[in-house]
């Protein structure tokens, strides 16, 4: 969640992933997917600085608790196609 201001002072946060258009002329205006509409006092500029700082938090949130890679048991084997040299075709043509 990103916390934004209204024009009356309070400050409530928005899911940045339902906000589907932002304009600014001279108002900020975030349209939700619903089509809900909020008037904030940050620019646009600010908006959408909030939301990379919040995705950016997601990605390094998730990248710092995840469980380290397991140690692996087997392995895959690579199929190698036949030796032309022991008669058999590789399907070519």
């Amino acid at each position: 969640m990103i916390t934004v201001t209204r024009l009356d002072g309070r400050h409530f946060a928005v899911n940045p992933d339902l906000i589907a258009r932002i304009f600014e002329s001279p108002d900020t205006i975030l349209v939700m997917a619903d089509g809900a509409r909020f008037i904030v006092t940050e620019s646009m500029a600010a908006v959408i600085d909030k939301i990379a700082a919040f995705r950016a938090q997601v990605i390094a949130t998730a990248y710092s608790e995840a469980p380290a890679p397991a140690k692996r048991t087997s392995h895959l084997s690579v199929i190698h196609p036949a030796d032309p040299s022991d008669g058999t075709s590789t399907g070519g043509q």
